[in-house]
This record gives structure tokens, C-alpha cells and sequence, in this order.
């Protein structure tokens, strides 16, 4: 008989941490308090988040998900996760990819709503085929996402921004790292009874996303509000080894 898609252990990936090794109800406890960290630094939302309006809700979602999914290690929960990450990608690309990339036949961002739109429901439906392939598929989304970030830093001459987009690629590469490390090494660990870097991920993604968010508000008021000089800060002061990194609009002058 098919195991509920809501049971516990009926997803197809299941991680390097031991199952049910901390508490009898919760799968992989470190990946699921772990999995907490996406929402958990919502916090500092009023510097980063908030401002890409629907970005902050689908981070939540995607927190909250991904701790359901380590927690119950369920189909239902695995394809929660994946989905709530396609679709917040999906409203980044739908809101703040710039226009001068739009492919030629896109003449407006409301086309463009549609041809996002259109590409996600059709990867949502391709996502049921063979949700062990999905988190490859969205992590290979990344290389794209460098890709436009190294186009628009060809075109910028501030160091500031050099600098938060180098601490960005330092953090994803580390994030990566310790997940394809889980994946692909997780006999090696689990031998030395170490096997916590999907864990290590959550918290080293969301990090990387503390440097992305300010860079897509940058880029964004850069090309739709250029008026405005947008600038990058850290608070609570650069040198701080630990910061979290800000936008400031300068607000343009009336001419009399």
C-alpha cells in the first residue's frame, strides 16, 4: 500500500542527519530548528525585507515549510518546501528583474507578470514528476542569479556595492558547499558522526540573502527611481565584523 503523502518519511529525499536520533515527533532536529532561520530573521525586516513588499511574506512561507518538511520528512512537506522557494524566486524575477534584460518580444512588465506567471505553474507541474530532482533544478537558478549580479556590477563603479556582492558569493559558496557535502559526502560524514551541513545551509543561505535583498533594492532603484541615489550602509556600523546591511534614498532636491 502507498504511504500517506502526509506520513512521516514518505518524501523521497531524506537528509544525512539521523532520523528521530533528539525527539520521538521531530525527523531531524537540527535541520528542522535550522530550517527555522529563513523567518526566524524576519527581524531585521525594516532594513531589508519589507521593503520587496511581497518577497518578505513568500521568505516566511518558505521558513515555515522547510521546518515542517525536517520535522515530518513527509511528501506533502517536501514539496511545500521546494514549491515555497520556486514561487518566491518567481516574485523576485516577476518585481525586480530589470527591464533591460527582458527577452524582445516582452515589451512591458505586465508581459513579462505573464511569462513568469506561465514558467512557474508549468515548473510547479513538472516539480510532481520527480521532486528529488526539484532542489538541484532551484539551486542551479543561482548560477543565473550571479550571472545578472556580475553583469551589473560591470556597470557600477561603487565599492560599497562590490563589496556586499563579493560577501553575498562568499556566503552562497559556503551555503552550497555544506550542501552538496550532505548530499554527496553524507557516508563520510555520518562515519565521524558529523552529519549537520544541510543544517549549516539554512543558516549560510539566509545570510547570503542578508547581502542579496539590499543588492536587488540597489539595482532596482537604480534603474526605476535613479533620482533618488541610493546608497549602501551596515548597521550598526561598518566596522563591526557582524552587520546587516541597509539601503539610504537621497531624496532629490526641487529645482527653484
Amino acid at each position: 500500500t502507498m504511504p500517506s503523502i502526509f506520513s512521516y518519511q514518505s518524501a523521497e529525499v531524506d537528509w544525512c542527519e539521523s532520523n528521530f536520533a533528539r525527539s520521538t515527533v521531530i525527523a531531524e532536529y537540527y535541520n528542522t530548528v535550522n530550517g527555522t532561520t529563513l523567518f526566524s530573521f524576519l527581524p531585521l525586516a525594516p532594513l531589508n525585507i519589507l521593503v520587496l513588499e511581497g518577497a518578505g511574506l513568500s521568505l516566511l512561507l518558505a521558513g515555515i515549510f522547510s521546518t515542517y518538511f525536517h520535522m515530518t520528512l513527509s511528501y506533502v512537506g517536501q514539496l511545500l518546501d521546494e514549491l515555497s522557494i520556486l514561487w518566491t524566486l518567481a516574485v523576485a524575477y516577476s518585481f525586480w528583474y530589470p527591464k533591460v534584460y527582458f527577452p524582445r518580444f516582452i515589451k512591458s512588465r505586465k508581459h513579462f507578470f505573464w511569462l513568469s506567471g506561465v514558467t512557474t505553474v508549468i515548473s510547479t507541474l513538472m516539480s510532481f514528476i520527480k521532486p528529488a530532482f526539484n532542489a538541484y533544478a532551484l539551486n542551479c537558478i543561482a548560477f543565473h542569479l550571479l550571472y545578472l549580479t556580475w553583469r551589473e556590477l560591470k556597470k557600477c563603479n561603487d565599492k560599497r556595492v562590490h563589496r556586499m556582492a563579493a560577501v553575498m558569493v562568499v556566503w552562497w559558496v559556503l551555503a552550497i558547499s555544506s550542501w552538496i557535502s550532505d548530499r554527496w559526502l553524507c557516508g563520510l560524514w555520518q562515519a565521524i558522526n558529523f552529519p549537520y551541513f544541510h543544517s549549516f545551509w539554512h543558516v549560510l543561505i539566509a545570510m547570503s540573502l542578508l547581502y542579496c535583498c539590499p543588492l536587488v533594492i540597489y539595482f532596482d532603484v537604480s534603474y526605476e527611481m535613479p533620482s533618488f541615489k541610493p546608497k549602501l550602509g551596515y548597521w550598526p556600523s561598518d566596522s563591526w565584523p557582524v552587520v546587516v546591511p541597509y539601503i539610504t534614498l537621497e531624496q532629490p532636491h526641487k529645482q527653484c
